[in-house]
């Protein structure tokens, strides 16, 4: 993911770091159904191609992803 305030290649930036970027674009105009459907796309594009016979994981989530669910329930639940 992108760090906050740090530039990055955009080849070499992943769908879901584009997809966090359109999430919390979304949040903050607290449109709560474009983030519901850029959390699931976001779900996604994490776990796609994901397990297999030969699968590793090598990527750490950060705390980016948990912020904007937890900015998604605030706009939800009226705080």
């Amino acid at each position: 993911m992108i760090a906050a305030g740090k530039k990055i290649d955009p080849a070499q930036m992943r769908l879901s770091d584009r997809i966090l970027f359109a999430l919390e674009l979304a949040l903050d105009q607290k449109d709560v159904a474009i983030s519901e459907t850029l959390l699931k796309a976001m779900e996604l594009s994490i776990t796609r191609n994901a397990g297999g016979k030969n699968f590793t994981e090598r990527r750490d989530y950060p705390s980016e992803i948990a912020t904007a669910i937890e900015k998604m329930n605030a706009i939800k639940s009226g705080k």
